[in-house]
């Protein structure tokens, strides 16, 4: 497998919000309170053209399997550190995962922060998908927070 992992192309826009909506596809089941489609998660336009941040692509044979971005943010100011990294935009087509496509963009993502001095790198991900916690555990990520939620209108 010749895998290749790249910053993605303002052209490759329409086959990233095809990923995007493939992720929201996914996430559906896990959040009631989605609206109702279509709806878009990321302004990736902005993501690829901004300076704080980065779209990465991963590449097999011409044709693109999988993404993230990554993208510099300040935290709240009770937080020990200045800035960080958020992840998102996780995605790798099912015909290509357990091949360590998302590692790999991962990897990309982690160089990219250091290169720019930042040392936390945090994303969120549904409690309910044990697919993408072991895979963000594989990597190193530790779950830091749960968030909870209650609705008034479904309460009993």
């Amino acid at each position: 497998m010749d895998l290749t992992i790249r910053e993605a192309r303002p052209d490759e826009l329409p086959e990233l919000k095809g990923f995007e909506q493939e992720i929201i596809k996914a996430e559906r089941p896990f959040d009631s309170t989605l609206a109702p489609d279509p709806i878009s998660y990321y302004d990736l336009a902005e993501l690829i053209q901004a300076d704080d941040s980065i779209v990465i692509v991963a590449e097999i044979e011409g044709q693109l399997v999988g993404s993230g971005f990554a993208q510099i943010r300040k935290p709240k100011n009770y937080y020990t550190y200045s800035v960080y990294t958020q992840l998102g935009f996780m995605f790798v087509d099912p015909r290509f995962r357990g091949m360590g496509v998302n590692a790999r963009i991962i990897e990309a993502l982690t160089a990219w922060s250091k290169e720019r001095g930042v040392d936390e790198i945090r994303l969120t991900v549904y409690p309910d998908n044990a697919a993408a916690i072991k895979a963000y555990e594989k990597v190193g990520f530790k779950s830091q927070l749960v968030e909870m939620r209650l609705n008034l209108k479904e309460k009993h």
